[in-house]
């Protein structure tokens, strides 16, 4: 099977682009909602706004907190669900959670057989191979189980910034772009645009505003 993939800064920006990307199969369809990256965060609205995205999609959210989930119930909503989603917040507590429960093995497991995975921020850039250079926009000192290993689910070959242009990360994506844009194959995005993999083929794709008259 080959990969699907969404790949979002802010999920609610683009949601619009989903049904496209899926052949309109989203209402009805269970979809897995991995809110754990926001756990350390003081603001988290997001959350909230994506959910409200998904259901008005026609999606059915099954919530799946896997800092505090048995492995079993991990091992269920993961495997059941139509559709993966990865919420966006601290990139490093969420590989710490993923690495501690043997969730990020399952995801990567589903991810491979074909399963549509949808990330949001954090949920995009845990991706790469490695999340060391998302430093400058997270706080790696809140997954201190890491041990500054940030070696991550080995997706995609390449890396996501989001929000660039976006206010509050607009400096610490800039800061990104100057220090790893030679060594690593940076993929920018705002929080209106998406990178979608479908197979061998990626794409960048742009919400367009709809202006009524």
């Amino acid at each position: 099977m080959s990969k699907k993939l969404f790949l979002s800064s802010y999920f609610s920006g683009v949601q619009n682009l989903l049904p496209d990307f899926t052949n309109n199969e989203c209402s009805g369809k269970k979809v897995v909602f991995i809110p754990t990256a926001s756990v350390p965060e003081k603001v988290t609205f997001f959350v909230g706004a994506d959910k409200k995205s998904l259901a008005k999609l026609g999606l059915i959210i099954d919530e799946l907190e896997v800092s505090t989930a048995p492995y079993e119930e991990i091992v269920s909503k993961i495997s059941n669900a139509d559709y993966l989603f990865v919420e966006g917040g601290n990139t490093f507590f969420l590989l710490q959670e993923l690495k501690r429960t043997g969730a990020d093995t399952l995801i990567i497991e589903h991810i491979n057989k074909g399963k549509l995975y949808i990330g949001a921020s954090a949920g995009s850039m845990i991706i790469s191979k490695d999340i060391e250079y998302v430093k400058f926009m997270d706080n790696p000192k809140v997954a201190p189980d890491l041990n500054g290993d940030f070696s991550a689910l080995s997706v995609l070959d390449f890396y996501i910034v989001p929000h660039c242009t976006n206010f509050p990360f607009k400096k610490a994506a800039e800061k990104i772009v100057v220090v790893y844009s030679e060594t690593l194959d940076l993929r920018l995005i705002s929080n209106n645009q998406v990178i979608v993999v479908d197979g061998d083929k990626v794409e960048t794709l742009t919400k367009k505003n709809i202006l009524h008259f």
